[in-house]
């Protein structure tokens, strides 16, 4: 047999198989992995074979993203980047750093600010108005559900007490009605419309940056959850088209096509011509994503029964249902029937259960297809629902750090869902049970897009940097490590269609990253501690730690 490309030796290796079985050597040869095993692999071993000792670092199939920002999350990292901070001052220096080192930017942009930094999660315009008086500002949140205006911003928008809300959103107001400077959901389009669009060029670096960072995390896939049609985001499309092109697109990505809610099904053709346009390569545009609700905090997830005021008491509000939900299922299942994968936005339990109504309408017109439909996010989920993932083989996209204590979850959602409902957030662990296939993303730039974090609150329920005093949240719902690890290759792998990759085997693509130590070693509190130190796609080493 011809020698080997690459073999790696000195296990272990994570194959994530059925039999979750453990191997000490893999050999590549090319793009394949051709061998599996132990030490009959060294056999493979040739003059000219790079041979990589994992000293018993653990190899894993490559992560996979199942719901990512990558241009978007690009982008912020070179504008005003609010993430990470929690309080208005620091928030006002970096805004005031960043305007005063850009004079001449018409706008100021970014975003990544908490809503728990503010009063029931809305700043003020005025807030703004302190650190930029001369420009209009436009900063949208860490959940990118809402944005921060300044005065000159909702000016020139021409927002004022008279403006009626959109229907699929909320204009925050003060004690006179005029626009308080938050705009929520589908209002975000008033200011968000006007602000200039990055070029084909500030895009496709805000792609290469956003990549570098994700393989870097062990990420060699991932579906981009946006791509084109969303009139408050950058459109993605140009950016992947170009990447394509000049081959510097290392991974392999499927996109989401963005669903006009203002529109219906005359779009589908449109799609259909998108879909051709954006196949190429390592790129296919073969999923349509619909959101169906908000967010929790501000109160427009979409519920079976209304928020609770302040004070408790049920209010006149349980969210919004972006797309009719008859509508819907008819929707849902042309797509279907046109062989596209649907991408659900799916928070509250009236959302989440509307799209599993449309999943069902749609196999039960076209029977059942490969197009293998994805709920992302499924915050709360009536327990009546947990069984229908498995039933319809719709797959649960989970968003692992966000089932914690910490204050949005604390002081902004569970106060105003009741503690029945919210003893039904995130419900890993019952859907695993019952069934269902799990896979796995970030959101980010919303949230950190390192999967080992993502393990780490997806095992404990329990941020990696929290207090000693903070509990783990739902712990009744915890997955074991080789369960959430499957849900970041092997089930990511499953949605994006990828099905020669997310486990390790012969025939597999090789796709693989070397952690620096075997979390399954180590006491479950320790997993966020491991890092990627190698990943490789289809036997190309994309990344390397410093010390690798």
């Amino acid at each position: 047999m011809d020698a080997a490309d690459l073999v790696f030796t000195g296990g272990p290796v994570h194959t994530v198989d059925a039999a979750r079985s453990r191997a000490t050597a893999v050999a590549v040869r090319g793009d394949r992995i051709v061998a599996v095993g132990h030490e009959e692999v060294r056999e493979l071993i040739g003059p000219r074979t790079d041979v990589v000792d994992l000293a018993g670092r653990l190899l894993v199939p490559g992560f996979q993203d199942a719901h990512v920002h990558p241009v978007g999350g690009g982008l912020e990292l070179g504008q005003c980047d609010l993430s990470g901070a929690v309080t208005l001052e620091e928030y006002r220096r970096r805004i005031r750093t960043y305007a005063d080192a850009n004079p001449d930017l018409p706008w100021i942009t970014g975003g990544g600010w908490s809503m728990e930094t503010f009063p029931g999660g809305t700043p003020t315009r005025e807030q703004l108005d302190e650190v930029v008086p001369d420009r209009p500002a436009y900063l949208v949140n860490r959940d990118h559900h809402g944005a921060w205006a300044n005065t000159r911003a909702l000016e020139l928008a021409g927002v004022t007490a008279g403006t009626a809300d959109p229907a699929d959103g909320r204009i925050e107001r003060d004690t006179g009605g005029g626009p308080a400077g938050m705009l929520q959901e589908g209002a975000m389009r008033l200011v968000g419309e006007l602000v200039p669009r990055p070029t084909t060029d500030e895009l496709v670096a805000a792609l290469l940056r956003a990549q570098a960072l994700l393989h870097s995390y062990g990420i060699t896939a991932w579906q981009d959850a946006i791509v084109g049609g969303n009139p408050v985001t950058a459109d993605a499309g140009p950016a992947y088209t170009a990447a394509v092109r000049d081959g510097s697109l290392t991974a392999r990505v499927v996109g989401a096509l963005w669903w006009d809610r203002t529109r219906g099904a005359e779009q589908i053709p449109e799609l259909i011509e998108w879909r051709e346009r954006l196949t190429g390569g390592r790129l296919r545009a073969t999923s349509v994503k619909i959101m169906q609700d908000g967010i929790a905090e501000n109160h427009t997830a979409a519920m079976l029964g209304p928020y609770l005021t302040g004070r408790g008491r049920a209010s006149g509000n349980a969210g919004i249902s972006l797309v009719d939900p008859e509508a819907l299922r008819a929707y849902v299942t042309e797509l279907d029937a046109h062989g596209f994968q649907v991408h659900f936005h799916a928070l509250g339990d009236r959302a989440v259960r509307e799209a599993l109504d449309a999943v069902e309408a749609a196999r039960r017109a076209n029977a059942w297809s490969g197009t293998r439909p994805h709920l992302a996010h499924v915050q709360v989920v009536h327990p009546d629902d947990v069984a229908r993932f498995r039933a319809l083989g719709a797959v649960a996209n989970i968003q692992p750090l966000w089932a914690v204590h910490e204050p949005q979850m604390d002081d902004l959602t569970i106060p105003f869902l009741g503690a029945e409902r919210a003893a039904c957030q995130y419900p890993f662990g019952d859907l695993v049970r019952a069934g269902a296939t799990i896979a796995a993303g970030s959101d980010w730039p919303v949230s950190s897009a390192d999967p080992i974090q993502g393990m780490h609150v997806a095992v404990n329920r329990r941020s990696p940097d929290a207090a000693e005093d903070v509990p783990a949240f739902l712990p009744g719902q915890r997955l074991d490590l080789g369960t959430a690890l499957a849900a970041y290759t092997a089930g990511s792998a499953h949605v994006n269609h990828l099905d020669d990759t997310g486990t390790i085997g012969p025939g597999r693509l090789a796709d693989l990253v070397v952690l620096d130590r075997d979390p399954f070693a180590r006491p479950a509190d320790e997993i966020a501690a491991t890092r990627v130190i190698q990943t490789y796609v289809a036997g190309d080493r994309v990344y390397a730690a410093p010390d690798a």
